[in-house]
């Protein structure tokens, strides 16, 4: 398989001269089945440069696998051009929404009204599908497969492990690690707490020996207290389930918008410091830019 980063950024895009060398765009990877087969995890703005690339490849038949819906893993969609052209063929999948009571097809339905964009989804002319996706459902696309699994996010997010030949990449999309709403010694803290900790238990046997875990890693521990019940982890939380895990390549990824990439690359050091990474069994760490290529 191979995986290649066209959006790397958390919440909003972040142009500038600060994000140059790792990227502005938002959430996209691109994922290669040992086929071929075009596999798409997420449509924040990196899918549209992505789409600049397909139309060398026409006609495109593309699966885009949406993690969740908030507007930095969905803002692309609208703009990814084999959508336009007659020939090509694209299925988007994700989950049901609990809160409107729509599955994945709404995405589309939503940003394509007159009042956000110009052009209605009736318009377009390749042929499009919608698969709203059962919790641990497995999807084949060719010779890949594709299985979601629930995460913790202020919103229904799925994250996506690819099984190929005996390979695999699992990206997470937007996750917070679980934690117990109650302090210990109230009504409910121990009852709370055996929730928590089947729920990292499912993900991990999700996760579990993944070539490739891609990441969010939005905040350092330092500055996560702050941010507790907004959906992101830190760089100390994604090392410890790889180690935990046995992943043997980590992808930091869904960096913090106000951050600099010269401030990006100050806070990975530091947190792999901490973390103490070199022993035996350690996975290889990794920053994400757009642009990077993985081939497992």
């Amino acid at each position: 398989m191979k995986i290649r980063f066209w959006g790397v950024r958390g919440s909003i895009p972040s142009p500038g001269p600060h994000t140059q060398r790792r990227g502005g765009n938002t959430t996209c990877i691109e994922v290669r089945s040992d086929a071929g087969e075009l596999i798409i995890l997420d449509a924040g703005t990196g899918i549209f440069p992505l789409a600049q690339l397909l139309l060398k490849e026409l006609p495109v038949t593309a699966h885009i696998f949406i993690t969740h819906t908030h507007w930095d893993h969905i803002h692309g969609l609208p703009f990814f051009t084999p959508f336009f052209i007659p020939g090509n063929k694209v299925c988007i999948h994700g989950a049901y929404d609990v809160v409107t009571g729509q599955g994945i097809e709404q995405v589309m339905e939503v940003q394509m009204q007159y009042s956000y964009f110009p052009i209605r989804e009736a318009e377009l002319r390749a042929s499009i599908d919608y698969r709203t996706l059962e919790i641990g459902e497995a999807v084949e696309v060719g010779d890949a497969t594709v299985t979601g699994t629930l995460l913790n996010h202020p919103v229904i997010d799925f994250g996506y492990r690819i099984d190929c030949n005996g390979k695999s990449v699992f990206f997470t999309g937007d996750h917070e690690p679980w934690y117990n709403i109650y302090e210990p010694g109230e009504d409910g803290y121990a009852e709370y707490q055996g929730m928590v900790e089947e729920k990292q238990r499912q993900m991990d046997v999700a996760v579990g020996n993944a070539d490739v875990l891609v990441m969010d890693c939005s905040y350092t521990a330092a500055e996560y207290p702050a941010k507790k019940g907004w959906g992101h982890s830190t760089f100390d939380y994604a090392v410890a389930l790889a180690r935990r895990v046995g992943a043997k390549r980590l992808i930091c990824t869904h960096h913090e918008p106000t951050r600099s990439d010269d401030e990006a690359d100050r806070v990975f050091a530091e947190a792999m410091e901490r973390c103490g990474l070199g022993a035996a069994g350690d996975p290889e760490v990794l920053l994400s830019h757009e642009g990077l290529e993985i081939v497992i």
